[in-house]
């Protein structure tokens, strides 16, 4: 005899979700999405900022032992930074300051610098993240002032392609391994440059063979699991 179990479903059984994370939304805000409309475990490989855009693959039910899999996977992502200033984020989330003249920049300076930031690196990460130490994350510290600074990690820049340079912003395009904070990469960027650098706007384009075209906007999402879950074929049956 078998029994049908509504709770039991494809999400439950394990599925591999691609999302565009929308901005302004964090990474949980999404997973929290999707376990909502989903009545699965989700779990997601690969935090992006509350500021940036792209993709975001979420792993639900049996399937999030495969996060770590995925988090591992080598990441592209495009963006715009600014230079001739810093923030405290290293990102718009904080307002730039030490404003240095960036006149005398030319493109020749621009693409050399960017030659410096390809292959192994030692990168900090930004006060302002989740990197944990002491058991707590350092954005807990700076957020009170307190200057907590993370130990360096190695990380792999495959490439940093400048894409457009329209100063003070410049275009670029990064393929990175996991670990690698972009803010950082342009925080260092613009120390090498003298005249100080911060992110704009950040999309990820890519996950190992995961592709942003695939992904769905979170409406669409949403549509397409709730038509999931009242599809009959979709509820598992178990027998006894």
């Amino acid at each position: 005899m078998s029994k049908r179990y509504p709770e039991e479903n494809i999400y439950t059984a394990g599925q591999v979700i691609l999302v565009n994370k929308p901005l302004h939304w964090t990474s949980f805000d999404v997973v929290r999405k999707v376990r909502n409309l989903t009545k699965s475990k989700v779990g997601h490989a690969g935090t992006l900022d509350p500021l940036a855009t792209g993709l975001l693959i979420c792993c639900t039910g049996k399937f999030t032992k495969r996060i770590s899999q995925y988090q591992a996977q080598e990441k592209e992502y495009t963006g715009i930074f600014t230079i001739g200033a810093e923030t405290p984020t290293y990102d718009l989330e904080s307002e730039p300051q030490n404003f240095k003249d960036f006149s005398a920049v030319t493109a020749g300076q621009i693409l050399s610098t960017a030659e410096q930031f390809r292959g192994e690196l030692n990168q900090i990460p930004p006060a302002y993240s989740a990197v944990k130490k002491d058991g707590k994350p350092l954005y807990h510290s700076a957020r009170k002032g307190i200057e907590v600074k993370a130990e360096a990690r190695r990380i792999f820049i495959k490439e940093f392609e400048i894409v457009r340079i329209d100063l003070p912003q410049i275009h670029f395009r990064v393929v990175c391994s996991t670990g690698t904070y972009i803010r950082s990469l342009v925080y260092d960027f613009g120390k090498a440059s003298g005249c100080g650098a911060y992110l704009n706007a950040l999309c990820r384009t890519r996950i190992g063979d995961f592709l942003l075209k695939d992904a769905y906007q979170m409406e669409l999402l949403e549509d397409v699991i709730k038509t999931n879950l009242l599809r009959k074929d979709n509820l598992l049956q178990n027998s006894e």
